[in-house]
C-alpha cells in the first residue's frame, strides 16, 4: 500500500460499472490501486471502461452480468471464489428506473423488472458474497440509494418502493455482520448527478447545473480509505 495507491491489493466489485457512477467508481478504485470486477449487460461499454482503467495501469476484469438473469450472481461469485479468496469492496451501483407515472398506472412488467433489479438482486448479492467479505477481514459494502426511498413523491413509487426496501435490505444485513467478520455497510444517496438515468427522469434539466459522476465516485473512495461506522449513511451534495 502507498500514498499513491491506498487501495492496493484489494479487490472491489462494482455493479453496474458500464457508465455513469458505477462507471467513475470502478476507474477510481482502479487509480487507487484496487482491481476492479467490471459487471454489467453492455458488454461494448464495460470494454470501454476497462480500456480507460488499462490506460492509467490500472487492473481490472470484465464479468458481463445480467442481474435479472437466474443463478448469474451464483455463477459469479463461484467464478471469482475460484479465482480469489476474498472479496473486500462490493459497491451496487445497478439500478432499473420504471416509467415515472401515478400508482395507479404502473406498468407491472417494468415494476417487475425494478423489483428484479433493485431488490432480488440485492439480497443474491449480498448472499453469494458474504463469505468472501467476511474471509477479506475488513469488507465493505456500498450501496447507491435515493431520496425517494425514505422520502415519498408522486409518481415515483414504482422506483422510490424498490429503493426502500433495498435500503431495508442493507440495513438488516448491517446489523446481522456488525459484530461478526469485520463487514461494514454504507448507504449512500448521490443526490442530483449527471446520469443518464437522471436525463431520463429529468429530461428538461440542463445536465450543467448537476454534479459530474466523478464526485460521487470520488466521495466513495474517501469512505473506503478512511473508513465508516456500520450502517454509515450520507448525501453526496455538489461541490459549492
Amino acid at each position: 500500500m502507498s500514498e499513491e495507491h491506498p487501495l492496493s491489493e484489494k479487490l472491489a466489485l462494482v455493479t453496474g460499472s458500464s457508465r455513469g457512477i458505477g462507471a467513475e467508481t470502478a476507474k477510481a478504485l482502479a487509480k487507487a490501486g484496487a482491481h476492479v470486477i467490471l459487471t454489467g449487460r453492455d458488454v461494448k461499454a464495460l470494454e470501454a471502461v476497462e480500456d480507460e482503467i488499462h490506460d492509467f495501469g490500472g487492473n481490472s476484469t470484465i464479468a458481463p452480468l445480467d442481474l435479472g438473469e437466474p443463478d448469474a450472481i451464483s455463477r459469479l461469485a463461484a467464478a471469482i471464489a475460484g479465482r480469489w479468496d476474498k472479496l473486500d469492496y462490493l459497491v451496487i451501483s445497478a439500478a432499473y428506473l420504471p416509467s415515472l407515472t401515478p400508482v395507479t398506472q404502473i406498468d407491472q412488467k417494468q415494476f417487475s423488472t425494478a423489483i428484479t433489479t433493485n431488490v432480488l438482486a440485492t439480497q443474491a448479492l449480498l448472499a453469494a458474497f458474504d463469505p468472501l467479505l467476511k474471509r477479506a477481514g475488513a469488507g465493505r459494502v456500498i450501496g447507491l440509494t435515493s431520496s425517494v426511498g425514505s422520502d415519498a413523491r408522486a409518481y415515483w413509487a414504482a422506483y422510490g418502493s424498490t429503493k426502500a426496501a433495498f435500503e431495508s435490505i442493507l440495513d438488516s444485513y448491517a446489523q446481522e455482520v456488525e459484530k461478526i467478520g469485520g463487514v461494514k455497510v454504507a448507504i449512500v444517496d448521490p443526490g442530483a448527478t449527471r446520469t443518464a438515468m437522471r436525463a431520463k427522469a429529468y429530461p428538461g434539466e440542463d445536465p450543467e447545473t448537476v454534479k459530474t459522476p466523478d464526485v460521487v465516485a470520488n466521495r466513495i473512495i474517501h469512505l473506503l480509505k478512511e473508513d465508516f461506522a456500520t450502517s454509515h449513511r450520507e448525501r453526496v451534495v455538489k461541490p459549492s
